[in-house]
This record gives structure tokens, sequence and C-alpha cells, in this order.
């Protein structure tokens, strides 16, 4: 087909979460505020390791990475998905649409293999606790993280490479809340086959590595903890690992979900809901998890919270 038939898209119309006009305020203010939470919890989680030293271990170095990459990734989403429940037209344009499909995939792809690294952090730390301090070195945990957004960056521009060769000629709406893949796939009239396989591929990759470290990791780690004599010694094992694991389980089912089928296999509707999960309910969710479920960073809240009404009634 002749490109010279097309005209050049230069804009975008983003359909958004739902069309029905009584919950639009209702979606709007829940949210802002899933947004407002977000951003204040995973600043708060940053802050919080960046002045305990009492935090500045490589499990809590790692914390942090993916409390930045939630609190990035999130902003790049949440702010033009609420734009559409107060516009009638939620209008993106070319390079706009182009910029935040780059900046989600970067970090959708990072946080998928920070997890997998925190994995194999706590499978050091409990499989292998006297070589802890050699093998997650400052050095070796700064080249993790390194490579974490490596993955993203690769991940990114291949796939934001790959959608610049498509030729838009069909309705320009996008049945979406934000420019994902599949979703700007179906505007297409060239031929998407090799922009499909691509996504298969590294979805397969991106989503099936990671979660075979994070498997091999838990199954040593449990294995080890069967070998603990005391119940004590188990329960705290245990606990250092089930927040991980809750938070992993959210991320990667609505991941998987949404990427690893053929595009005409689920509706957009379900890919919808899908997306919600891990680009708004996983950034508001890992900070609370990680705080509410983990002995240290609690014992540090209170005790930065006492020296502040400390300070405060002292002032008074």
């Amino acid at each position: 087909m002749a490109t010279g038939n097309h005209s050049i898209v230069t804009e975008f119309i983003l359909a958004g979460l739902t069309e029905k006009p009584e919950l639009q305020l209702l979606l709007f203010l829940f949210f802002l505020g899933v947004y407002v939470v977000t951003v204040m919890g995973n600043l708060g989680m940053i802050t919080l390791i960046g002045l305990s030293s009492h935090l500045h271990t490589p499990m809590y170095y790692f914390l942090s990475s993916l409390s930045f990459i939630d609190l990035c990734y999130s902003t790049v989403i949440i702010p033009k998905m609420l734009v559409n429940f107060v516009t009638e037209k939620n209008i993106i344009s070319y390079p706009e649409c182009m910029t935040q499909l780059y900046f989600f995939i970067f970090f959708i792809i990072s946080e998928g293999h920070i997890l997998a690294v925190m994995a194999y952090d706590r499978y050091v730390a409990i499989c292998k606790p006297l070589l802890y301090n050699v093998t997650m070195s400052y050095q070796v945990c700064s080249w993790l993280v390194v490579e974490v957004y490596m993955m993203g960056l690769i991940g990114a521009t291949v796939h934001t490479g790959c959608m610049l060769t498509v030729v838009f000629c069909k309705d320009k709406i996008i049945n979406h809340y934000f420019c994902d893949l599949f979703p700007l796939l179906e505007l297409s009239c060239s031929s998407t086959y090799i922009n499909e396989l691509v996504l298969l591929c590294l979805s397969a990759f991106n989503i099936l590595a990671p979660t075979l470290a994070i498997f091999g990791s838990y199954v040593s780690i449990i294995a080890s903890i069967l070998r603990i004599h005391s119940t004590e010694g188990r329960s705290k094992a245990f606990s250092t690992g089930s927040s991980h694991i809750l938070a992993v389980t959210i991320f990667y089912g609505s991941a998987a979900f949404m990427y690893l089928q053929p595009s005409n296999v689920s509706s957009m509707e379900q890919s919808k809901v899908s997306s919600v999960f891990y680009t708004t309910i996983v950034p508001i969710l890992n900070p609370l998890i990680y705080s509410l479920r983990n002995k240290d960073v609690k014992v540090v809240l209170n005790k930065l919270i006492e020296k502040r009404l400390f300070c405060f009634s002292k002032d008074l």
C-alpha cells in the first residue's frame, strides 16, 4: 500500500477508561487520590531510606529504586489519565504519545527486573548469610541497578523504534487511557507482524526471565527456611520475603494477562482493567506493602515520628 495515499497523523485522541459521563467525576476523584497517595508514599519511602542509616543496606537500596520507578511510571500515566475525566476530548500529539510510550515501557520493564534483583538479594541473605556482605557489596548492587535500567532502555528503544515505522491511517481514537502498544497497533494500516512478533518476544523475555529468576530464588529460600529448626527463625525468614512475593504476584499477574497473549484474544475493555492494576494500583500498593509489613521500616518510621513530636512539643 503506497504511503502517499495516507495523511500524516499529528495527534491522537485518548478514549479514556470509560465513556459513561456519570462515572467521570467519581473516577477523577478516585485516581487523583490514588496519585497523591502514590507520590507521597514513594517519596516518603525514598526519603525515609535516605535519612536512616539503619536502612542503608542492599535490600533498602533496591527498595528505594523500586519506589523511584513506581513514582516515575505512575507520573507518566496518571496525570494524562486525569485530564480525560475533565475534558471532552483528551488530545495527545504524536510526539507526546511516542514519548509517553517510551518512558512507560522503560519504567515498566525496569520494575520487572528490579523485583527479580530484590528476590536475588533475599536469596543471598537467607541461603548464604555468611557471604552476604561480600556477594551484595556496594559495587555489585550498583551494577545490578545499572543493568535493570539498561534492560528498560533497550526494551523501550526497540519497541518505540518499531512503533515509529508504523503507518497510521485509520481512526485517530486510541481505545485506551494512555499510549500503549496494542491500542496503537490497532490503528495501523501497514503490516504489524514484525511489531507483534517483537512485542511477544520481548514481553516473554521481560516477564518470563525475571519470573523464573524470582521462582528459582524463592524455591531455594523455602528449602532453606524448612531446614531452620527454630520457629522464630522460620517466622523471621518468611516475613522477610512475604512482602516481596505479594508485590511480585500483583505486578506479574496483571502484566502477563495483558502482554502474553495475541492482541485478538482479549477485548480492549479487559486490557484496560488489567492495565489499571500495574499502572495505578501497583505503584500505590508497593510502599504500603513494604512499610506496613516491614518491621525495620515501621521501627524507623515510629522513631522519626516520635522525634518530630518531641521537637514540636519542645518548641511549644
